[in-house]
């Protein structure tokens, strides 16, 4: 809650969605779709089908941004 009033979220609003559950369907449904993938924790991001897990440098996104680019292209 503290986090959620520090960013400047309404405190009604956001306890009523907590209590609601309101995003939960949509929240499950990202998580088994995660767990599907193969993710198995954060960060995880997929580029063009190739994971990369865990923080990674600039350069290393730029890499695999590239080469999917170039694979594209052929």
């Amino acid at each position: 809650m503290q986090y959620a009033i520090e960013v400047g979220l309404e405190r009604g609003a956001f306890t009523r969605c907590i209590d609601e559950r309101r995003f939960s369907a949509a929240v499950e449904a990202d998580a088994a779709e995660g767990r599907a993938a193969g993710v198995r924790g954060t960060p995880t991001f997929f580029i063009n089908g190739e994971k990369l897990v865990g923080a990674h440098p600039v350069d290393n996104f730029r890499s695999v941004i590239n080469d999917a680019l170039k694979a594209r292209a052929r």
